[in-house]
């Protein structure tokens, strides 16, 4: 049974089944979307995951490397100040020890102070003078560098903190010494003396080695400030003794880390740790990209291996995507194709049909006049001779050859209509156009069509139709003769394609066609010769190509010409039935 064209609807493609696909669209449009539909579907898919992971480890190995910094900061800030603060309290006990085992009068003596002063200079680091100070405030005696007796100090703060306390500690200062030292002073009691007191000095050397001895990093900073934030050591960065240390100084006791901005704008960690009995703060600085060298190499790390992760997915997803959008392209396309050759063949087969009639109704017409034009012949032949004799025998030669024209063009109109038994010979295709150029080759002189051959030298013969194949090439050449204008460039091409095929291609500069008309150029009586032409020549082409078990293509641009390409067989090739 006859299958009609309305009867032929083709079947969903898979994406529409997927539902990427939108109606009236256009088919480049139309997998662009699923592309990117795909792309984004399959990339967050991958990578959301991927970058919930990353956030939650960075945070995670940041806060662990972080702790790995801090907790042996605060323990070695917490051990200095320890260490600063025991050094204080031993030199406070050497001065108490002192003025218990001498009395007021024995140390007022001016050459047993100056003994003890040697003495325990050589024992005592950082000592730089004894002073003994009546309850008046007056300096007695004194051992050191300088000349201080007679000095009073009933006025200075020191003298009555001393006086209530019993023990005083200062911060540091210059005083007339004029470098950093450090003053403690205790009091005592005698019976027939009242009070007096003993006042040391030392200096902060031995501060400046106790920080030293931490072991810090030439880019580390380590200092000593009091709660009014002067700085009770020199610092790399932040200033020198006595001067205003520029941050913020913690409230809080015992050990506090901050992470901030220090006035140069530098990201740093900073250790604040109180004493314990006295007002000073030990100030331990470490920039954070030294502090968290560690973290900042391995989130390099991370961030690679991140970024390399998303590169490789988005490497796959593009691939996978462009794998799956070629694959439903490709089966669109052979879907499409089919439908076309379905649609193509129930045209042919009417057109067939038509031009079965149409050459059996010349055909009797032509044996009649074959018939007569054979018999006029052989009566100018046989008769007497007269002065037109030899032109009239060329008429009836020409009749006979138009005759025979026709019947080789009926011959193919029925060829069209029915399957014919395809006549195999061995041939050279590069002679075949070369001879079916000779045809156009008048044409070509008038018009001055430049035509340009490049045929393979070494091209093997091939098994086919001489006539059939010369029908096809003379259909394609006249066709590009058609397209060109006068003075325009025409190129044919063979070529050795692999061990089974040969190819020939036929390239025009002529004015070309649109993707819609080229969609439809092999389809029956489709023209673009208004008034002229038929619509038969390339659906017959394509007819005997395929009969021939090749295949013929054709790629073409408005006003850039066209191509056609088309592949033959070597070898005997018998088509299905």
């Amino acid at each position: 049974m006859e299958t009609t064209q309305n009867e032929i609807k083709p079947r969903k493609s898979l994406a529409n089944k997927l539902g990427f696909s939108g109606e009236g669209k256009s088919s480049p449009a139309r997998y662009q979307i699923m592309r990117r539909n795909i792309i984004v579907l399959m990339f967050l898919i991958t990578f959301i995951p991927l970058f919930s992971m990353a956030i939650i480890n960075y945070f995670q190995y940041r806060a662990s490397i972080k702790q790995e910094v801090i907790t042996p900061l605060r323990l070695m800030s917490h051990k200095t100040a320890h260490s600063i603060e025991l050094y204080l309290e031993e030199r406070l006990s050497i001065i108490r020890a002192l003025g218990a085992s001498y009395s007021f009068n024995e140390l007022s003596d001016q050459k047993k102070l100056n003994r003890l002063y040697r003495i325990f200079k050589k024992e005592l680091d950082g000592l730089v003078d004894f002073g003994i100070i009546d309850k008046n405030g007056n300096q007695v005696a004194y051992a050191g560098p300088y000349i201080l007796i007679g000095k009073n100090y009933a006025k200075q703060s020191w003298f009555h903190e001393v006086s209530i306390r019993g023990i005083y500690i200062s911060d540091v200062f210059m005083g007339y010494r004029e470098f950093p030292h450090i003053a403690i002073a205790v009091q005592n009691f005698e019976t027939d003396v009242q009070d007096w007191f003993l006042r040391a000095t030392i200096d902060t050397k031995k501060l400046d080695e106790i920080i030293n001895a931490m072991g810090l990093t030439p880019e580390d900073d380590a200092f000593l400030v009091n709660k009014e934030g002067m700085l009770q050591t020199s610092s790399k960065f932040y200033g020198k003794v006595l001067e205003k240390y520029p941050l913020e100084i913690p409230s809080t006791l015992g050990t506090s880390i901050q992470e901030k901005k220090d006035h140069q704008g530098k990201d740093v960690i900073l250790s604040y740790t109180s004493f314990l009995h006295r007002d000073f703060f030990l100030v331990v600085v470490k920039p954070s990209r030294t502090a968290m060298k560690s973290w900042n190499v391995l989130s390099m790390k991370m961030l690679l291996i991140f970024a390399g992760s998303v590169i490789l997915i988005f490497i796959s997803v593009l691939k996978t995507s462009n794998f799956l959008i070629k694959r439903i392209k490709d089966s669109d396309e052979k879907r499409e194709t089919a439908f076309r050759e379905l649609e193509n063949s129930q045209k042919l087969s009417s057109i067939g049909r038509l031009a079965a009639g149409v050459a059996h109704e010349i055909n009797n017409p032509m044996a009649i006049i074959n018939q007569k034009a054979g018999l006029m012949k052989d009566l100018i032949e046989l008769g007497a001779d007269f002065a037109e004799k030899d032109r009239f025998l060329g008429l009836t030669d020409s009749i006979l050859q138009s005759v025979e024209r026709c019947k080789k063009i009926t011959h193919r109109l029925l060829g069209f209509a029915r399957r014919m038994e395809v006549l195999y010979e061995k041939l050279d295709l590069n002679d075949l156009i070369v001879e079916v150029l000779g045809f156009m080759e008048k044409e070509a002189l008038m018009r001055k069509v430049n035509i340009e051959l490049n045929l393979a030298e070494d091209l093997p013969n091939i098994s086919s139709d001489v006539g059939q194949l010369e029908q096809v090439f003379l259909n394609i050449i006249s066709n590009s003769f058609a397209a060109v204008e006068d003075g325009g460039h025409l190129k044919i091409t063979s070529w050795d394609e692999d061990k089974d095929r040969v190819g020939v291609s036929i390239e025009d500069d002529g004015c070309g066609m649109n993707e819609e008309t080229l969609s439809h150029i092999f389809e029956p009586f489709f023209t673009t010769k208004t008034g002229y032409g038929t619509g038969l020549g390339l659906p017959i082409t394509y007819g005997i190509i395929k009969k021939l078990g090749g295949t013929i293509e054709a790629k073409s641009r408005e006003d850039a010409g066209t191509a056609f390409t088309i592949h033959l067989k070597k070898n005997k090739f018998e088509s299905e039935e």
